[in-house]
């Protein structure tokens, strides 16, 4: 899993197989069944809706919220469901093109590769390793190519998934066309094992990308390093409105604040174009007296740009809660609003907390479909950021439980504050979000609560903040927010009604 604190903070591979007897299983699932066949995975979900045991789905583990572990539980690992295939000319009423069809098990570096081969460019994950037909793009699916053609759920064309009751189904617009809508969007292990997936592909182009790092020093005060940032952050309407991917990290190690920029990646745009859309920050920071030694390289195209702009990342070796939100442009926009969240950001990181953060505009007027459950926070979306706090295990539960409060109900409700109506990832989402429904599923929340009591209506697939968990809980004895206890049900599964503010802007 992503992160410990999630399994329950017991013990980790490779130390969870030791004979010793000191280790606990904690959130990790009792039996997995390492499909190969869409038949597999048929006989587990009806296995489980036979008999009850709980049901967990698990691609990659790329997940920010601990959702593909569950304690005592039946694993379907959909990892190895890696066939890909190249169709160059795909039609159907609304779409003419190249398309790719890949297996659920079918990560970024596997898809980018496969359509680097082909001449062409498929959205995927920013992270290489990321399953990128599972909980990536039944989530949304933001991607490097976000700011020229939008989020990923925006290209799928058709799904092949084996839904509660058994059946291996296709979802498109034409067939199961409700059951499509909410599969682009509306979250992974919700409304059934998605075991393949058809996608758009665009014609390749070249690539400008750009690193560089500057921090505090002897030669570069706070306040110097500050004004570098802010004006920085101004930038993001124009990096937006030009389709830039922007990813960079801001952190402060022991008083020493480094921004790191990893990359500025330019679709579609040549070295003189993306080095004009820099220039007046360059000269802002010179005139700090902040030296910056930007990188600049210019790529044929999209596969060697990506592969030397995006490392593979690590798996947290501690437990550290995280959380996301998305910035709109009106934060940007609006000078008093922009002051105030800059100040927040910058308040947060003088106390000590990272913030991870992209420049990212995925709108769906360059290409895509907006009919599908993508959060609609998405689309006014130009600034979005991570950040997280470390969960101290030494101190008493109490103590622990304090900090996870304070956390969400703290700095994240700061950020909360300043975007009213806005939202959050929900695959970099906050376990603990206060009004999940409409954090990471907006206004289409009603609709997919709907899909899933059709399509699940004994809840055989539970996630925590997925469509429909507001009914279950998960019963720690530790009373930590893990996966590590009983999935319960908290209310009546039956009780679908909308429940007033939960459904309603923030």
């Amino acid at each position: 899993m992503l992160t410990p604190l999630y399994q329950g903070m017991t013990c980790q591979p490779p130390s969870l197989f030791d004979q010793t007897g000191t280790c606990e299983q904690g959130g990790y699932p009792v039996y997995v069944v390492n499909a190969s066949s869409v038949a597999q995975i048929q006989l587990a979900v009806n296995f489980a809706r036979n008999t009850g045991i709980r049901l967990v789905v698990k691609n990659t583990g790329h997940d920010f919220a601990g959702k593909s572990g569950g304690a005592g539980s039946l694993s379907v690992w959909t990892h190895h469901l890696k066939d890909i295939a190249f169709m160059p000319s795909y039609e159907d009423s609304e779409y003419s093109g190249p398309a790719i069809k890949a297996g659920v098990g079918i990560q970024g570096y596997e898809l980018y590769a496969a359509a680097n081969h082909y001449g062409v460019i498929a959205l995927g994950g920013e992270c290489p390793t990321v399953g990128a037909m599972g909980g990536w793009i039944q989530g949304g699916g933001h991607s490097p190519a976000s700011s020229v053609w939008g989020i990923g759920a925006d290209h799928a064309l058709g799904f092949e998934v084996v839904t509660a009751d058994g059946q291996f189904v296709t979802a498109n617009k034409d067939k199961n066309s409700d059951l499509f809508w909410a599969l682009r969007g509306g979250g992974g292990g919700t409304f059934g094992i998605v075991t393949s997936v058809i996608i758009k592909a665009f014609k390749d182009m070249p690539v400008t990308a750009a690193s560089w790092n500057f921090s505090t020093g002897p030669n570069v005060t706070d306040d110097a390093f500050s004004a570098g940032l802010k004006a920085y952050f101004e930038t993001f309407p124009s990096g937006a409105d030009n389709g830039i991917y922007a990813y960079f990290q801001i952190f402060n190690m022991q008083g020493v604040k480094s921004f790191s920029m990893a990359p500025y990646f330019a679709l579609g745009k040549t070295a003189n174009e993306t080095q004009a859309l820099l220039a007046s920050w360059f000269a802002r920071m010179k005139a700090l007296g902040i030296t910056v030694h930007p990188e600049w390289k210019t790529y044929d195209g999209f596969y060697d740009a990506y592969n030397a702009s995006f490392p593979v990342e690590t798996v947290n070796a501690i437990g550290i809660a995280t959380a996301s939100r998305m910035f709109p442009r009106e934060n940007w926009v609006n000078k008093t609003l922009f002051e105030a969240t800059y100040k927040t950001l910058w308040d947060n990181l003088d106390s000590g907390l990272a913030l991870i953060g992209y420049n990212i505009a995925p709108t769906y007027a360059r290409g895509g479909s907006p009919n599908n459950a993508v959060n609609p926070a998405w689309r006014d979306t130009i600034g979005y950021i991570i950040t997280g706090t470390g969960i101290n295990a030494s101190l008493p539960m109490s103590e622990q439980l304090e900090q996870r409060h304070n956390f969400t109900h703290g700095v994240m409700q700061q950020w909360r504050d300043l975007t009213p109506g806005s939202g959050a990832y929900l695959n970099e989402g906050d376990r603990m979000e206060p009004n999940f429904q409409w954090s990471f599923y907006g206004s289409h929340y009603p609709r997919l609560l709907e899909i899933k009591q059709r399509y699940d209506p004994t809840n055989l697939f539970y996630a925590t903040t997925a469509v429909g968990s507001e009914f279950f809980e998960v019963r720690t004895e530790s009373g930590r927010p893990d996966e590590n206890g009983r999935l319960c049900v908290k209310k009546s599964p039956s009780l679908y009604e909308a429940e007033g503010p939960l459904y309603s802007p923030q």
